[in-house]
């Protein structure tokens, strides 16, 4: 892989592991302390095996779906720049407002607060460019989401030290972060298409 920090960074702010700490403790509010770090350790677990199945499986679908690489970069782009508009200017009452009642079960902190379609498609876009670096993409992946969990499980030592002005700066320095990387994506798609 050229550049495997660059890797584990796309990933890591896809991740957003800052912008989902609030919601995370939102979804948990109801849940005792000792239950939450258990319910957490689980969640991203389940996440982390999601990430593997589709790291692993990723280009036996890219075969079978017949996509380019200059597709995959655009579409990729396209997301993450969509993403990307979503934590720089997020909707009032929050992506998981309505989230159901009780202890959550893979569904929403797992899928897709951790491991995402946006986390899959830059998978899948990571892969596609570079089709013999499975394993360095499983140290990217596995360093990002070693970041993230880590960053998750210290929830509340994250909101207690930023509050929740300080957890929506760095979300929205993450998106602008986003921003730049899925333009060079975008641009790199087109730049392949235009070459063929």
């Amino acid at each position: 892989m050229e550049d495997l920090t660059s890797a584990i960074v796309t990933l890591f702010l896809i991740m957003d592991p800052l912008g989902n700490v609030p919601v995370f403790l939102s979804i948990l509010k109801d849940v005792s302390p000792a239950r939450r770090r258990i319910i957490l350790i689980r969640e991203v677990l389940i996440a982390y095996v999601v990430l593997l199945v589709f790291l692993f499986l990723g280009q036996h679908i890219l075969q079978v779906l017949h996509l380019d690489q200059e597709t995959i970069s655009i579409a990729g782009g396209i997301v993450l720049f969509l993403i990307a508009l979503r934590m720089i200017f997020p909707s009032p009452g929050g992506l998981y407002a309505d989230s159901p009642e009780g202890e959550p079960f893979i569904v929403p902190l797992a899928i897709p607060l951790i491991a995402g379609p946006s986390t899959l498609a830059a998978l899948l876009l990571l892969q596609r460019t570079e089709p013999g670096a499975t394993w360095e993409l499983w140290i990217a992946v596995t360093a990002a989401w070693g970041l993230t969990a880590v960053i998750l499980l210290a929830a509340p030592f994250f909101y207690r030290v930023l509050h929740q002005r300080g957890l929506i700066a760095m979300e929205r320095l993450m998106g602008m972060l986003l921003v730049m990387i899925s333009v060079q994506m975008l641009m790199n798609g087109a730049a392949i298409f235009m070459r063929h």
